[in-house]
């Protein structure tokens, strides 16, 4: 009982859905931009590689409430308040994450890199079929980091959509839980864990032959 009154009440179908929308999107961005760079930076080879690299791992030492201010103004002179897009683009600018697809483009062997090269396969055509179907282990790692982390995100979403009908289910269990029973409450929560308990449950090899391949190329 208490999950369906949570399942009408708290309106979760709509709020899961805001939610799958804005972390399918992140991770897709997140995905295509930091893998493209962290391909870039390492087998590229662009000038100033390394300088750029260094600014880019800098971003990791500014807290991340320090940018929540400009990050929202600059949100709100591009018209994107109550737009997922105010979701997927900041996610894309990720160091972490770039910076564990380039260590791991790193150290994939240069032998098979250097036969694509010889039987005439081009930077992309490489990338597309010997570098990421390689890569899967720290692809399934940063998928798992990039969607928990839109899914757990509380405070940015909180700012960007002050439309109730937008917001993802983080937001709205704190947003909808002032009227509601404790029981209904509880079960709205519970209800809200399962998608990322499944994902990790589904993923976990992934995570496991990610953290292998990171101890024993390292």
């Amino acid at each position: 009982a208490g999950s369906a009154d949570a399942w009408e009440l708290m309106q979760l179908p709509t709020h899961l859905w805001n939610t799958v929308v804005q972390a399918a999107g992140a991770w897709i961005f997140q995905l295509v931009f930091c893998t493209a760079a962290a391909y870039a930076l390492s087998r590229l080879r662009p000038a100033f590689g390394t300088l750029i690299l260094g600014g880019i791992l800098a971003t990791l030492m500014v807290p991340a409430q320090a940018l929540v201010v400009p990050k929202y103004l600059t949100v709100a002179d591009l018209g994107l308040l109550n737009d997922p897009l105010a979701i997927w683009l900041p996610a894309v600018a990720n160091a972490f994450n770039l910076y564990l697809l380039k260590r791991f483009f790193d150290q994939l062997p240069r032998d098979v890199l250097e036969a694509a090269e010889i039987d005439g396969a081009g930077k992309l055509r490489t990338l597309w079929s010997i570098v990421l179907p390689m890569s899967r282990p720290v692809l399934g790692v940063v998928s798992i980091f990039a969607l928990v982390a839109v899914w757990q995100d509380f405070l940015w979403p909180l700012m960007v959509f002050s439309d109730t009908d937008k917001q993802p289910i983080s937001v709205a269990l704190v947003q909808l839980s002032q009227n509601i029973q404790l029981t209904v409450l509880i079960a709205a929560m519970v209800i809200a864990s399962i998608p990322m308990v499944a994902l990790f449950l589904v993923f976990q090899r992934h995570i496991i032959a990610g953290i292998s391949a990171g101890s024993t190329k390292g």
